[in-house]
Formats: C-alpha cells, sequence, structure tokens
C-alpha cells in the first residue's frame, strides 16, 4: 500500500507568528512523530507551504485576510520547530502555494496513486479541509485520513463542524475529541 503523510502549512505565522493561536504549539510534537513514523515505515512525506509575496495585501485573500503572513523565505514563512527540523529536503515534496488549496498538489497526487493520505496540520477549517477535498477529488478511492490530534483553528466552533463535514465528506477522521 502507497501512503503519503500530508503537512499542510505547519508554519511559524500560523503557529507564533502573524496568525498564531493558541495551542497551535501543542501538534509540533505529534506532527514531527508521526514524520519520523512514516519514514521508518518506508512512506513518503509531502509539505504544503502557504507561500505569499510582498503584494499580499493587493490580493483577494490580502483584502478579505488583511494580515501579512507567510512571505516568501521570511521567517514566519518557516516550518514550525521539530516540524521544520524533521523535513528531509532532498526527499520530501514540498508545495509552496499562494491559496488555500493547491491544484497543483491535487495534480501530483493523482499522478503518484497514493492509497491513503494522511493530512495533518494548519488551520483544519482551511488549508487543511480544501487541501483534502482536492486529494479527494485526484484519488477518489484512496482512504483519505485526517488526523485531529494533529490539526487545528484558532475557532474551535469551526473546527469542529469542519471534523464533522469532513467525515460527511467519506474522508476518515481519527483521534478526534470534540
Amino acid at each position: 500500500m502507497k501512503k503519503l503523510l500530508l503537512v499542510v502549512d505547519y508554519q511559524k505565522d500560523f503557529v507564533d507568528g502573524a496568525l498564531g493561536f493558541a495551542g497551535a504549539e501543542k501538534l509540533d510534537g505529534p506532527i514531527a512523530a508521526k514524520i519520523a513514523a512514516y519514514r521508518a515505515a518506508g512512506d513518503d512525506v509531502a509539505f504544503t507551504m502557504d507561500t505569499h509575496t510582498p503584494n499580499y495585501l493587493d490580493t483577494q485573500e490580502g483584502r478579505k485576510l488583511p494580515v501579512p503572513h507567510c512571505l516568501l523565505n521570511s521567517e514566519g514563512w518557516q516550518l514550525y520547530g521539530q516540524t521544520g527540523a524533521a523535513q528531509d529536503k532532498s526527499r520530501d515534496m514540498v508545495v509552496c502555494k499562494g491559496a488555500f488549496p493547491s491544484l497543483w498538489l491535487g495534480n501530483w497526487l493523482k499522478k503518484q496513486g497514493y492509497d491513503r493520505v494522511e493530512l495533518v496540520g494548519l488551520v483544519s477549517y482551511l488549508c487543511v479541509l480544501s487541501n483534502a477535498v482536492m486529494a479527494k477529488a485526484a484519488l477518489p478511492e484512496a482512504e483519505l485520513v485526517v488526523d485531529a490530534s494533529c490539526t487545528a483553528g484558532p475557532d474551535l466552533v469551526l473546527h469542529k463542524q469542519v471534523l464533522d463535514l469532513m467525515e460527511a465528506l467519506h474522508i476518515t477522521v481519527i483521534n478526534r475529541e470534540v
């Protein structure tokens, strides 16, 4: 079975930077442990990175969310903590994306033919959800999994609702407490 762990936007600006929120830092150890477990099993790991340019405030997202964040090559753009240290730049796919989902990621996933894709990272009801849907479209017969203990969002109500929504979309949600 061909498996992928997809770490979505676990970047400094979403943990302790411009859009950081309490509790996001607690995901670091569990995500890094998951990366190590996937590697030990011989499975693949990939990362998405929210990536913006200095004209961010002139974009549609920037007008609706006027907080500059994840500016390319800035400190806030970097992967956070142990998760960032666990990245293997010589073998892990990294997808820089300027919007919540990545069509490029969907096309890449389709070519890879994974049987199982597990998503972790931030923010559950924005980038995790939109990339899970993209993965579902690319790999309709693959098992898609979201580990609820390795994703979060600053709005706890939306976080709970998105876990319900992902289950309704036939995405398996594991380790759910809310």
